[in-house]
């Protein structure tokens, strides 16, 4: 056999070694741990090899991937940038685990890939109205991470009020706190509506709390 792929072949066995279900382990340490060493290398190699079994059979093994992945975007977005379609295909999976891991990639490249990222929205939104909680959390993150930039605020802004407007009371709070970040005066009145009209159903002191903090910055 060529060197070359020998050693290609060995890197991958190391690589898949090293997930937590490789080492017979039910935690995600040996994942983060991974994703710290890949990030701090900057290879793009185990990346790939990761992103190679994501669509594989063996269902413990693409867990792992994904999780390392998203975990090495957070630290370092720009090695898995590259793989932003993938991510967004496995949008769609029946797999829940790999939508909202998906979800979590997205968001961890969305502010160096903003354009790629807003071509994606249909989808991402798709994604949104059938998937998780974290599914949803990771696509608000990600689209307030674009609506920072100016290009791109009218077209994301809209969809974050909806989300505003739609989502559980649970997320509400988190949610106003992340949109006002990025609320310029153009959309501020609209923000202030939706947040004013929802505060009426929000019974839990501590959250209505947060929200009426929001207002008030918001009035400034």
């Amino acid at each position: 056999m060529d060197s070359h792929l020998c050693r290609k072949k060995e890197q991958h066995m190391r690589v898949l070694d090293k997930l937590s279900s490789a080492m017979g382990r039910n935690d995600e340490q040996p994942n983060i741990a991974l994703a710290e060493a890949i990030a701090e290398r900057g290879d793009t190699g185990p990346v790939l090899e990761l992103v190679g079994v994501l669509k594989g059979k063996d269902k413990a093994v693409r867990n792992d991937a994904i999780k390392v992945l998203y975990e090495v975007g957070e630290r370092k977005p720009l090695l898995i940038a590259v793989h932003l379609q993938t991510f967004v295909h496995l949008l769609e999976s029946k797999d829940n685990r790999m939508v909202w891991g998906a979800m979590c990639a997205v968001d961890a490249i969305a502010s160096v890939t903003p354009k790629a990222v807003v071509a994606a929205l249909p989808k991402i939104m798709a994604a949104v109205d059938k998937g998780s909680v974290i599914t949803r959390d990771h696509a608000v993150k990600a689209m307030v991470k674009i609506a920072g930039d100016k290009k791109y605020a009218t077209t994301v802004m809209p969809l974050l009020h909806e989300q505003l407007r739609t989502c559980p009371v649970n997320q509400l709070p988190m949610y106003a706190e992340l949109v006002a970040t990025v609320t310029s005066v153009p959309h501020a009145k609209a923000t202030t509506s939706i947040l004013s009209d929802r505060l009426v159903d929000v019974e839990q002191p501590p959250k209505r709390k947060r929200i009426e903090k929001v207002l008030r910055l918001l009035s400034k």
